[in-house]
């Protein structure tokens, strides 16, 4: 007999997943790579400060952390950061050259061993910082992107190209890293060497472009004494963004293009299969892999419109066939060694996993940070992917996830509350894949609609630019069409929206509550909300000048910048909401929160502000993932008259 279902009101449903399981199952595996013939890759340590740590799967399947706690191999590289760590294998066994996040050194390793630094500690500014290494056994050296600061302020920075000595000599000498391009440009990525080794490519843009708006894709000689010589630029600019680069085994450069509207692969200018769906996305890390060619010629690629799924290419037929399984997403981090290739696929009930791919048998398989159920599966979310209609008839993407449980169903015409989650970017997007803080809402009766506004990634170049100059406005008319739809469709409870969002998303939330009256409460997350401030001088170099293409140019609509600001528009907030921001955030500093929360003291509004040491832009500590989402329940509950037992109650000021 099946169990029998209880009818009980939206958001009083007990539930299995709490707090404490979604934050242990928070972040996923990155950086995946060969080492000879081993798989390793990076992957989140929440109960262990947020640390990265490094693992590989040795030759007879075990899984081991290379490195123990305090080590963090994470780059802080654009802030972002990038490709952390590189190896090789030698006769002697691996060699591991990673960035420790503490003090951002370069360090070599042979399991087993001490890590011996390579390169120094600058007491200048954000001081030495690096990212993407390939290490080139035979000059000895390391080639990778070095981020140096050359005075106190977030933009006295550049970058360059350089080769650090693996013999440590370096280590406590500058000098002896070996710069290999100028500092012309204001941004790079890793050098490619070519098979030969006598050729090098490398993408750069400059200010005030983002990677998404124009690259220049450059290739250079390389001479036999390991600099590089004769560099021309040979695809991309101002109006086309190039994503990545790779060279194919037989020496032609392979690269990812929006030149038509959309990221398609080229291999010497010529595309290999132009299709309107994307084989890249926006370069927010340094070192991010939509595609690996193998030894046959054949290209593992991550492609797709929206959703992403991984494939293998035929350059020469252009014939392209798909990895079956459970994983419908994939992210920018694939690799290839002879006729295998593994990347990093999740699915709408499986989180990110490490997955192999052995071209010869078509067969994929989780190897990796595989997915195991923390509890029945029947608790999580069915998502339904939606195509709602935007102002002007234009149309905005959406993941809903209704509530689901299956002991429980509300009593016969209540409709559910909604939550709005606007992510983060702007130019990024939200995969469909099993996330269990959105498990922790619907299990509970919560619905939750993540919304991939305009300006998202995914969709072509002109989806992308709708944000052009209209952050602020599209994004939250999209938003606020999605959550209106489903409220007039009988889907949601008009009356018990809320909205919520980190970085931009925060960004989107708090412009959303200062200008519509769609919500009824809020969670803002380490958001931007003031234009003014924001950009030269209180954010890193890397955003800096984002503004001028999401905003336009502050000097010539000042009036904008005031209009569009959260905090400008303080006055108009009458509902609840949660303010959640890292105390060592330097992507959006306190600063931003403090003079919003300024702006409405003493104005009688309802709300909390939870502030947390040691986190940065994005959080990644246990406990404070913890507190942040049982705070976010609190507030619903609150606000929406739920019932939701053991959730510490939020105390909200006014």
């Amino acid at each position: 007999m099946a169990d029998e279902v209880l009818k009980q009101a939206y958001g009083s449903w007990p539930s299995p997943i709490d707090a404490a399981l979604a934050a242990a199952h928070d972040g996923q595996p990155e950086w995946v790579g060969f080492v000879g013939d081993e798989v390793w890759w990076t992957e989140p340590r929440p109960a262990e400060g947020g640390r990265r740590a490094l693992v590989r799967r040795t030759a007879d399947g075990v899984e081991e952390s290379v490195l123990p706690a305090p080590w963090n191999v994470r780059s802080r590289v654009i802030e972002y950061g990038g490709r952390p760590w590189t190896g090789a294998m030698r006769e002697s066994g691996p060699l591991v050259v990673f960035t420790h996040f503490a003090d951002q050194r370069l360090y070599r390793c042979e399991p087993g061993g001490e890590p011996r630094p390579l390169t120094p500690v600058s007491p200048v500014g954000g001081g030495l910082r690096w990212a993407e290494p390939q290490v080139d056994l035979a000059r000895g050296e390391v080639w990778c992107v070095l981020e140096e600061f050359t005075g106190d302020g977030p933009d006295d920075v550049r970058r360059v190209l350089a080769a650090v000595p693996l013999d440590g000599s370096a280590a406590d000498d500058r000098a002896a890293v070996r710069e290999l391009t100028d500092g012309r440009h204001r941004f790079v990525t890793g050098p490619r060497l070519s098979p030969d080794g006598r050729r090098a490519a490398w993408l750069a843009w400059d200010h005030p472009r983002m990677p998404w708006d124009g690259t220049e894709l450059l290739v250079g000689e390389v001479s036999d004494d390991g600099t590089l010589h004769t560099v021309d630029t040979v695809a991309g600019g101002p109006e086309e963004a190039v994503a990545q680069v790779e060279w194919s085994t037989d020496g032609r450069l392979l690269y990812a293009s929006d030149s038509s509207g959309w990221w398609n692969l080229y291999r010497d200018g010529t595309p290999l299969c132009p299709r309107e769906e994307e084989f890249a996305g926006p370069l927010w890390k340094l070192g991010l892999r939509w595609f690996a060619p193998l030894d046959n010629g054949l290209i593992a690629v991550v492609h797709g419109r929206g959703s992403t799924v991984l494939g293998i290419l035929d350059a020469e037929s252009g014939e392209l066939v798909d990895t079956a399984g459970p994983w419908t997403e994939f992210a920018p981090a694939v690799a290839a060694h002879g006729t295998r290739v593994v990347a990093v696929g999740a699915g709408a009930h499986t989180a990110y996993e490490v997955v192999e791919l052995d071209t010869r048998s078509g067969r994929a398989r989780a190897i990796g940070a595989r997915h195991r159920d923390p509890v029945d599966p029947a608790y999580y979310p069915e998502p339904q992917i939606r195509t709602f209609t935007g102002p002007g008839g234009r149309e905005v993407h959406a993941h809903v996830y209704p509530p689901h449980h299956p002991g429980r169903t509300a009593p016969d015409g209540e409709l559910p509350p909604y939550v709005i989650w606007a992510h983060g970017g702007p130019t990024s997007r939200v995969p469909l894949v099993l996330d269990l803080e959105i498990a922790y809402f619907t299990s509970r009766g919560i619905g939750v609609a993540e919304v991939n506004y305009g300006g998202s990634t995914g969709y072509g170049r002109a989806y992308r630019e709708r944000l052009r100059e209209q952050w602020g406005v599209v994004d939250v008319e999209d938003c606020a069409a999605v959550a209106l739809a489903l409220a007039e469709e009988g889907t949601a409870d008009r009356s018990r929206l809320a909205v919520r969002g980190g970085s931009a998303g925060g960004w989107t939330t708090a412009a959303s509550l200062t200008t519509t009256d769609v919500y009824a409460c809020g969670t803002i997350i380490y958001p931007v909300l003031d234009l003014a401030t924001w950009g030269s001088g209180e954010t890193h170099d890397f955003e800096s000048r984002y503004l001028e293409s999401l905003v336009g140019p502050l000097a010539e609509v000042p009036a904008r910048y005031a209009e569009r600001s959260p905090t400008a528009h303080a006055d108009r907030l009458t509902v609840p909401f949660l303010l959640l921001q890292g105390l060592d955030d330097v992507i959006c500093p306190p600063a931003q929160c403090e003079r919003f929360l300024a702006r409405i003291e003493g104005r009688g509004v309802p709300h909390a502000y939870l502030t947390f040491e040691g986190e940065g832009h994005g959080f990644r500590r246990a406990e404070t993932l913890v507190r942040a989402l049982e705070a976010e329940l609190s507030l619903y509950a609150r606000v929406f008259a739920l019932d939701a037992p053991g959730v510490p109650e939020l105390e909200l000021h006014t």
